[in-house]
């Protein structure tokens, strides 16, 4: 029987290519043994506002070589803000008295978690259920883990009996493909490109910011924009 795997940190709230690559797949590892890298989008995200694209980012305690899942929050009060800078930003949004309320009980909720992965996979779940997704996440800790960037992620699809592993198109400039052949592992890359645009508020439109921007314009229909619903991939 095939099985599609996918393998990467977790992110804060997420793009909606993010949530592609985790429908397009059967079981999605969050890879948060990895180290904790800085400026990136392990703990911040873009919003649409009226003066254009503004960062959403969570304030965490980093020492050097600390993985993701050792990574904790520096501002206890950083929940109220972002929930604050949302409402703001999303008011006027034609989903937003909908699927307003479930959010700010979750940041209500995660004012009082400490660790960067425990927020962001709440956020992860609660997605997945809005959107429809029901692709089995797992963390990468409760697996072996071997040495090799490469060698890693395919020793990880072997244990989780993957006969495809799908990445992200960046992945292309680092990964050793021949390591997923010699292992009889399809390697495919998703396809970022060719998104539709939907209802946004404060033109001009922007793809590349967080689902929650999805969500709050397009409500139940948000679904629709993703590209996975027809498992569309670029070849490899």
């Amino acid at each position: 029987m095939s099985k599609r795997v996918a393998i990467l940190q977790s992110n804060y709230v997420p793009w909606k290519g993010y949530f592609d690559l985790v429908n397009s797949v059967d079981e999605f590892i969050l890879y948060d043994t990895a180290q904790f890298t800085k400026n990136d989008w392990r703990n911040r995200n873009k919003i649409k506002t009226a003066n254009g694209v503004s960062w959403l980012t969570i304030p965490v305690r980093h020492d050097f070589g600390q993985s993701i899942e050792e990574t904790t929050v520096s501002d206890p009060i950083w929940a109220v803000r972002h929930w604050d800078q949302l409402k703001q930003c999303y008011s006027g949004a034609a989903h937003f008295r909908e699927f307003g309320p479930l959010f700010k009980n979750v940041y209500g909720e995660l004012g009082q978690v400490r660790h960067l992965s425990a927020i962001n996979h709440r956020f992860l779940l609660e997605v997945n259920s809005i959107l429809g997704v029901d692709t089995v996440v797992s963390w990468s800790r409760d697996y072996r883990l071997i040495d090799g960037q490469t060698e890693r992620l395919v020793d990880l699809c072997r244990q989780a009996s993957a006969s495809e592993y799908v990445s992200g198109p960046a992945a292309k400039a680092y990964l050793q493909e021949d390591l997923f052949e010699d292992a009889g592992i399809e390697l495919r890359y998703i396809d970022y490109s060719g998104y539709p645009e939907y209802r946004q508020l404060h033109p001009p439109f922007e793809h590349g910011v967080s689902i929650l921007d999805l969500i709050f314009n397009e409500g139940p229909n948000a679904a629709r924009y993703l590209k996975s619903t027809s498992r569309s991939f670029a070849s490899s």
